[in-house]
Formats: structure tokens, sequence, C-alpha cells
């Protein structure tokens, strides 16, 4: 039986990103939920269209256990996430992904994605791809400069032009 999958999306999220992971989970039926990174269900992506999404990343906190699986999408949020970190769904964020590596549960996410896990402090000894800006800020050591990698339970491509390279052992994962 397939995973179940919590899918974690900022706002502005990068749409590309985003639909790419869910169009591959819809077409492999792999059942997921859309989580806002924000206060309301709706957020919008980076080239300015609207979502309503499932549910509010406030809403995933204490249901991690519900899930197999997290993905973070990231968007134009993360550039100025350092100025929104103490916003609640930020810090709810943090926690929930968190919860997700310490349980070692399936970490799967693009650009920023390394870097957040990096944050959250689950990215310890980790090979992760991490887009070039967001790479000075990823301890040093946990960076690579590969398109994709999958260490472990981790999944990190460079760029949502990437998530194409780890796509096919991540389905095949998910579904397992």
């Amino acid at each position: 039986m397939a995973k179940k999958v919590a899918v974690l999306a900022v706002n502005p999220v990068n749409g590309m990103g985003l639909f790419q992971y869910l169009e591959a989970f819809y077409e492999n039926k792999i059942p997921y939920t859309v989580y806002a990174v924000a206060g309301t269900k709706e957020i919008g992506t980076n080239s300015g269209m609207g979502l309503t999404v499932n549910g509010t990343i406030a809403e995933l906190k204490g249901h991690e256990d519900e899930y197999d699986a997290l993905v973070f999408s990231c968007g134009d949020a993360v550039p100025v996430f350092q100025q929104h970190a103490s916003e609640p769904w930020n810090v709810d964020l943090m926690e929930v992904l968190r919860t997700f590596g310490e349980k070692g549960k399936l970490m799967i996410g693009h650009c920023a994605a390394a870097m957040m896990f990096d944050f959250a402090g689950i990215a310890a000894g980790k090979r992760l791809a991490v887009h070039p800006l967001a790479k000075p800020a990823i301890r040093e050591g946990a960076a690579t400069d590969e398109k994709s990698v999958i260490d472990g339970n981790f999944f990190t491509a460079q760029t949502e032009n990437s998530i194409w390279t780890m796509m096919p052992q991540l389905i095949e994962t998910l579904k397992a």
C-alpha cells in the first residue's frame, strides 16, 4: 500500500515544484494532503496564482504519525524566512520538520528544503542537494553540488528543475 504524504506549501509557493510532486503522487495513486505554511488555507504561487489547500501547518502539528512522508515545497517565502521566523506558522513548520525527522520518516524537498531541514536540526551527517543561493546557510559538510541526492530517508533536489532526477526512486519508495 502506498505511503500517505503530508505536503507543505509555503506562501507564496513555487508552483512548478509543488505541482510536479502533486501530479506524480496523483498519477501513482499516492495519497497526499497539502498544508499551507501560513495562517490560512489560502496561499499563492510565485507567479501570483491563488490556491486553496487542504489545511494549515497548525492542523498538521500533532498529527505527524498519520503520515509516512513529508514534502517541503519551496517558494518566495523562504528568502525572507529569517524576517518571519517567529510567525506562528513558521514556528509550527520547524516543529513539524523536527518531528518528522526525529521519527525517521521520509523527508522530501527542493531548493531550500535542505536548508530548512538543517535549520530544524535534523540534517546532521546527511548529504543534501540545496539551491546555490541557500547553500551558504547550510552547516559545513552537509551540502553537495549534485542536482539531487537521496541519503537514507532524505530526498532533496537542488532546484525545481531537478526534482525529476529523484522522482523515480522516490515514487518506488512511496509505493513500497
